[in-house]
């Protein structure tokens, strides 16, 4: 037997979830849904998506906390205040405790905050301050014996002291209301208004009602658990109701007729045994302060779950019910359990194993196990086949007498005969494993094998051999694909999408408005499901998903319900759910299953907030900004991050945003459940966020939107281009001016240069003219060589003519006399020997060759007059037959002088003497 108690699902907050101490004292929200935690670190802030805590005052453990209008009153040891939100949505804290620091006693702990009108109650253990907030002024009650708890009960405020009873503050003072031994004996944990009485919760001994100062016992169903559990905390459930805490048996909850309506504890989904504080949010989910972390009981929810947590049912592969009693087939057998009621699930003996499936035909239950198949009557089990593992069965469409079964190989035929259900033979011709199988007509049977694909075959008229056997190639085999019959078509679904056949063409065709569920990577399985309503269920990764049509439309209509599978804990790929009645399903886990009343999932009043906006620079600590819109920031202040919240505190309900940026990114972002969003390196300009959520299908009644503005650099302001015009023009001015003066250099330069150029030309004109001259000297030279040179040949001829006709004169001494021979030839020797012809000679050679006797003088000066006279004659290169005649001396005697002025001149043997001479 496994107790089968379905409670509401449990939502744990461990302490390295929410990164602060374990113990949680006291429990309040705010008008935005926040919830708010008296913590043993300090105050914890949860707005549904993030936690934050605000360390106490004083570092001590804050041990109560009231959330009145917008403020949050908390006390802790020897110290009470409020917190107020900044702009930047961050808390601050301010002191109260701080103005009546001399009455508060030492040690002194403030474990109870209330409120009474404009009134603030803070109570220790020892007295009781009343801060009025209107005119911020204190009063104490100090009673003589000590305070057990204060209570705010229908517009009045108690208190039950250690030894002297039962107190109402009236006028800011207190009044006895009982001395009554119960009060000094029982220690009273809470108080609620029933009727015309008080109904007192007691550490031990239950309820009681306080009625005309009278006590009267309340009788309840759980009287004698409440005994040995030591009630810590009680809250009255607006469900008319009552929620208590204990320290060591969890938590109860009773109706006001004093019935038990759950227990939960440790081993039945709370984090803990020990209740220090409750309290019941907006959407009336119940929150527990535990011992060690926090819970949330979602009591209002159209889902409850069932926890095996002894491992007994198992995983559940199928349900039913059948006759008014719940059948759950696992991997451990078949169980049972009366439909109502809290009555423990019970084995059917001779299941043990794994069940597959289950399915009522004909008023009897069949039951698909890995052994075969079982046939279910008064809860025992009878075995009709047992050749080899069943999946599925389905009624043959022509006879409501047979049914197919899919085993592990192939298909095979129950049948109806004599009222009883047998065995009848198994189809030959297909062996293949056949877990989903549909009849596209009364002998065309689909098949979808995992890792084959899909096969169709036709059988005869009586199911006894397989008449055609066809392989489809598309679509492509899939993990986790199966195919279910909706509305009289088959649809096939895989990772690839969802797909119909097409009976007249006997393909599969691929139905794109099915298959967008399965885009951005929806996909998790293709395990497709029906049921009596004419819905069409599926699983995906953040949804369970149906699709039905409208009761005025045949258009198909996408359903989802946002339970995400990571919540569901589904074995893949065999997911199920089945109906238990026309809005109640059961969806089966590995450990123990869940229901879901679908007409009671309601996900309006989602409402949005922007919890905050931080911004930062490059590798520094994040800046919270003022949560006002219109915000403006320093542009190196440009990565910004808005976090946002919808504060809905539910276990498998998630609510998904969707953002844009107008300015940057105008579409809108895909639906996420992360809860911020960080915008890197904005550049300067104006921009809008606007974020939106959505619960299943619910879009938020609201779209936060926030403007702010990048503003420029400092070095991009308005104020920063004047400056830079007026210095770009006074830079101008200035290059102008740099110009001009540049300009005025250069054409300076340029007149300098162009005068320097004339001046150039000038001289090489002057160069040119004395080229001119020189050149005219040359030829003036030239012609005076030739006149040198013909003079000097007129000479030698002169002389030559003079010496024949001295010679033949000579000759001729026979025919001349002697007398007038002689003086003949005397003349001719003074016209050869002439000075003045020698002077001559000297002048046109000076004119030709100026100064070269003086060279030759200066560097040969033994040189005689004769001597020169010989250089000259060399340096017109004359042989020294052509000097002969002008020296009158033969030829040999001017080799002579030329050998004689070689030694003058001290010449080497090598060095011509002509050679020399024409070089100086």
């Amino acid at each position: 037997m496994v107790h089968s108690q379905e409670l509401p699902p449990i939502i744990k907050y461990a302490p390295n979830t929410y990164k602060a101490g374990n113990q949680n004292w006291m429990i309040s929200q705010n008008k935005q849904n926040f919830m708010y935690f008296a913590n043993n670190d300090g105050l914890l802030e949860f707005n549904g998506s993030e936690w934050i805590l605000y360390p106490s005052p004083n570092e001590s453990i804050l041990r109560s906390v009231k959330v009145i209008e917008d403020r949050i009153y908390t006390g802790c040891y020897m110290e009470f205040g409020y917190w107020e939100r900044n702009q930047n949505g961050l808390l601050k804290y301010k002191s109260l405790s701080e103005k009546i620091k001399s009455k508060i006693l030492d040690d002194e702990q403030f474990w109870n905050i209330l409120q009474f009108d404009h009134w603030v109650i803070f109570q220790s253990l020892n007295q009781i301050f009343i801060y009025d907030s209107k005119r911020e002024n204190f009063k104490a009650i100090k009673p003589e014996s000590g305070i057990f708890k204060a209570y705010s009960v229908a517009k009045s405020i108690y208190f039950q002291t250690v030894k002297n009873g039962f107190y109402e503050i009236e006028n800011g003072v207190s009044k006895l209301i009982s001395k009554d031994p119960f009060f000094i004996n029982n220690k009273i944990v809470s108080i609620y208004k029933r009727d015309n009485s008080l109904l007192l919760l007691t550490q031990y001994d239950g309820f009681y009602e306080f009625k005309e100062n009278k006590l009267y016992k309340w009788v309840t169903d759980i009287d004698e658990e409440l005994k040995n559990s030591s009630v810590y905390c009680g809250k009255k459930y607006s469900e008319n109701g009552y929620i208590i805490g204990t320290v060591s048996n969890g938590v109860f909850i009773v109706n006001s007729e004093g019935k038990a309506l759950f227990h939960m504890t440790q081993n039945k989904g709370l984090s803990n045994n020990t209740a220090l504080s409750l309290f019941e949010d907006a959407d009336k989910n119940i929150w527990i302060g535990l011992d060690n972390g926090i819970n949330c009981i979602n009591i209002t929810s159209p889902i409850l779950s069932y926890y095996d947590d002894t491992g007994i049912l198992g995983t559940v592969y199928a349900s039913i019910l059948f006759k008014d009693k719940l059948y759950v087939g696992t991997n451990q057998g078949l169980f049972y359990k009366n439909k109502e009621g809290e009555d423990t699930f019970k084995f059917v003996s001779g299941t043990k194993g794994q069940v597959w499936s289950l399915f009522s035909h004909d008023n009897q239950l069949f039951c698909g196990h890995d052994s075969g198949t079982f046939l279910i009557e008064n809860q025992q089990a009878t075995t009709i086949y047992n050749g080899s593992g069943t999946w599925k069965f389905e009624i043959s469409p022509i006879n409501k007498n047979i049914i197919l079964q899919g085993n592990y190989y192939g298909i095979s035929i129950l049948e109806k005969i004599d009222n009883k259900w047998k065995f009848k033979n198994k189809i030959n011709g297909f062996d293949y494993s056949s877990k989903y199988f549909e009849f596209s007509s009364p002998n065309e049977i689909i098949i979808s094998h995992e890792y084959k694909g899909i096969f169709r075959i036709k059988t005869d008229s009586d199911y006894k051999k397989v008449t055609l056997f066809e392989a489809h190639e598309f679509p492509k085999k899939g993990k986790n694909a199966s195919i279910a019959n909706f509305n009289n078509s088959i649809y096939y679904a895989s990772k690839d999408g969802i797909f119909s056949f097409n009976k007249k063409q006997n393909k599969f065709e691929k139905n794109n408005k099915l298959s967008s569920v399965f885009e951005k990577d929806e996909y998790l399985s293709g395990k497709l499901m029906t049921d009596k309503s004419n819905r069409l269920w599926f699983f995906s990764k953040n949804y369970i998903n149906y699709f039905s049509y409208g009761k005025l439309s045949t258009t198909l209509k996408h359903n989802v319900i946002p339970i995400p599978s990571s919540l569901t804990n589904s074995m893949l790929g065999y997911e199920n759910i089945s109906q238990l009645s026309e809005s109640h399903y059961l969806v089966g886990t590995t450990d123990g299953y869940y229901t879901i009343n679908i007409d009671d999932l309601l996900f309006n009043n989602n409402h949005l907030y922007i919890s905050s906006i931080s911004t930062n620079r490059h590798n520094e600590a994040l800046v919270y900004e003022s949560i006002q819109d219109n915000g403006s920031f320093n542009s190196n202040n440009n990565n910004i991050t808005f976090s946002y919240t919808v504060p809905k505190f539910n276990k498998y309900i998630i609510p998904e945003f969707q953002y844009k940026l107008e300015g940057f990114q105008n579409d809108w972002s895909e639906w996420s459940s992360k809860s911020s969003v960080n915008f890197k390196n904005l550049s300067p300009g104006k921009y809008t966020f606007v974020v939106r959520s959505k619960i299943g299908n619910a879009i938020s009644e609201n779209a936060e939107k926030y403007s702010f503005t990048i503003l420029k650099p400092w070095y991009a302001t308005n104020l920063a281009l004047i400056i830079y015009t007026l210095f770009l023009l006074i830079l101008a001015y200035f290059i102008n001016k740099a110009y001009q003066k540049y300009y005025f250099k250069q054409q300076e330069k340029l007149i300098e240069e162009n005068n320097r150029l004339l001046e150039i030309k000038e001289l090489e004109t002057e160069q040119e003219l004395m080229r001119v001259k020189n050149q005219q000297l040359e030829q003036d030279f030239e012609i005076k060589n030739r006149e040198l040179a013909a003079s000097t040949m007129n000479l030698i001829k002169k002389n030559e003519l003079l010496s024949m006709i001295k010679e033949d004169l000579k000759n001729s001494n026979e025919t001349l006399p002697n007398k007038s021979l002689k003086s003949l030839i005397s003349n001719i020797n003074k016209n050869i020997n002439e000075e003045d012809s020698w002077n001559v000679f000297v002048d046109a050679f000076n004119n030709a060759d100026k100064d070269f006797l003086k060279k030759i003088k200066m560097a040969h000066q033994s040189l005689t007059p004769n001597d020169l006279r010989l250089c000259a004659f060399l340096r017109l290169n004359l042989s020294s037959k052509e000097i002969a005649p002008l020296l009158n001396i033969s030829v040999r005697s001017v080799e002579i002088k030329r050998y004689r002025l070689r030694k003058k001149m001290d010449l080497s043997h090598e060095q011509g003497l002509v050679e020399y001479i024409l070089s100086i």
